[in-house]
């Protein structure tokens, strides 16, 4: 689906209130699903100009994504990078993968909004995000523990995240 198809459907979910379905079409146009989804719901809004998703459920069992009424108010690549990352907790947290380590999965997921290893499907965001998100996962690196073995497995990935940040304080400057 081109892009322009693509804001049609968009606007046409937004224009009849249709929050939750527009949610599930996104994942399924991206190819972010996995049987882990439970589904979407609603939460609160936090204020205007700030974002908050969540995976909620116990690992191991199905996951229901909450997302604010207002999501889509959002500029559009910021919003599916944030899906994107909930649907990546969505798969950490399935029978299949379990993955316990909160710093890993959030490490994990800010990794996957960077480079889309897991979702190629999904487009960047701004540099601004770009940095932004860098920065996230380096401090969920950094709670993995100096020198542990969290870090370690992730070592190369962090000289990616590095190299990322170098290259966009390069560019703007």
């Amino acid at each position: 689906m081109n892009y322009d198809q693509l804001m049609f459907n968009i606007n046409a979910y937004k224009e009849n209130n249709q929050i939750l379905d527009l949610a599930k079409f996104l994942v399924y146009e991206f190819e972010l699903d996995h049987p882990n989804l439970e589904g979407f719901g609603f939460r609160d809004e936090l204020e205007k100009n700030s974002i908050l998703l969540t995976a909620n459920g116990d690992i191991g069992e199905r996951q229901m994504v909450l997302i604010p009424r207002n999501l889509f108010d959002f500029e559009f690549n910021l919003v599916i990078n944030m899906i994107a990352h909930e649907m990546l907790h969505v798969r950490q947290k399935s029978p299949e993968m379990m993955l316990e380590d909160k710093n890993e999965r959030e490490w994990q997921a800010y990794y996957e909004m960077l480079f889309h290893t897991n979702f190629p499907n999904v487009p960047d965001v701004s540099d601004y995000h770009k940095k932004f998100f860098a920065e996230k996962a380096l401090e969920y690196y950094r709670r993995m523990g100096e020198g542990s073995e969290l870090q370690a497995k992730y070592a190369d990935q962090k000289l990616k995240v590095l190299s990322l940040i170098d290259n966009i304080q390069h560019n703007q400057a």
